[in-house]
């Protein structure tokens, strides 16, 4: 807004035409500059000189020293340019003017009004638009700064499970394994009704299981994750199936790191025949989707539609 009210030559020229016509005395001028908020010490040799002769200076000639002299600094006189154009553009009482006066004093301040309008809407749209870029710019800052934490976290995470295939301490990887998933789970914004924890000491080629509860698209799923020395077998799918058959609506997810063996697909496809659905996963595939980085969730919705359609647990891509 400041270059509104430090007055280009044009609205100069048409401010230094429009005080004298609406004050009829060169004292009155004065008063007008005065109560603008105009200090005393940019008008005093004009009253001094207003004094001792009345003649020696015009209306038109007071008004044009006071304002060059208000003009020449953009910063310490803005308030008072503020001050003469608000009094000018909202005057009113015309009929204190000369009669001869009137009507071009009117005319006057319509055109000054037109000018800062103008001037000020021009100022307000420049304000706008620089206010929708920087909005724009933050907004482009703060998403490229989430797609670097994004990028961050996957290497993260991606680092973290070749971390687990080269630990041979299960206990140390058990524990790495149960905070990587549930890492894993929350990068791809996929709702974990009871975190990936484990739930039995190793034991019986068992070396770590793990198990959660997960919620995709608002349907439940039972998640098993076991990393055994064999493939999974029938019994580790039909022990995993009986505690989704003892829960409403419930369905499931089986992880395993060593693979499954052809019993254990099987028994998978025989749980869909009977409208119970399995999913079955390696750990190896959240490897790769993050390798690729492709969306978990997508990827899991294309193997539930797999299994229900296709009547495959086990489907890989």
């Amino acid at each position: 807004m400041n270059n509104v009210f430090h007055y280009p030559p044009d609205l100069f020229d048409l401010v230094v035409q429009t005080i004298p016509l609406l004050n009829r005395s060169k004292d009155s001028v004065i008063l007008f500059f005065k109560g603008a908020g105009v200090g005393e010490k940019l008008y005093k040799d004009i009253s001094d000189k207003l004094k001792t002769d009345k003649t020696s200076i015009s209306k038109y000639e007071i008004c044009r020293t006071i304002l060059e002299r208000i003009n020449e600094d953009s910063d310490k006189y803005l308030r008072e340019r503020r001050e003469i154009l608000k009094r000018i553009t909202e005057f009113e009482a015309y009929s204190t003017c000369w009669e001869n006066d009137q009507l071009k004093a009117k005319g006057l301040v319509s055109e000054i009004q037109k000018i800062v309008n103008v001037k000020d809407s021009f100022t307000r749209m420049s304000q706008e638009r620089e206010r929708e870029s920087n909005i724009r710019k933050k907004e482009y800052d703060s998403k490229m700064k989430e797609l670097q934490k994004d990028k961050e976290n996957r290497d993260q995470i991606k680092n973290e499970f070749f971390l687990l295939f080269s630990e041979q301490n299960a206990a140390k990887r058990g524990k790495q394994l149960e905070i990587v998933l549930n890492k894993y789970f929350a990068l791809y914004q996929i709702l974990l009704k009871e975190d990936f924890r484990r739930t039995g000491e190793p034991g019986d080629g068992i070396i770590e299981q793990i198990d959660g509860i997960i919620e995709i698209d608002n349907q439940i799923f039972l998640a098993e994750m076991k990393w055994k020395k064999d493939s999974i077998g029938s019994d580790d799918i039909y022990a995993h199936l009986g505690r989704i058959y003892h829960r409403a609506n419930a369905h499931g997810i089986f992880i395993s790191a060593s693979g499954y063996s052809p019993s254990a697909i099987i028994a998978g496809k025989e749980a869909l025949a009977k409208n119970a659905l399995l999913v079955l996963f390696d750990l190896e595939e959240f490897v790769k989707i993050i390798e690729k980085e492709e969306n978990f969730k997508q990827y899991t919705r294309d193997k539930i539609q797999a299994a229900i359609i296709e009547k495959n647990p086990y489907k890989k891509w």
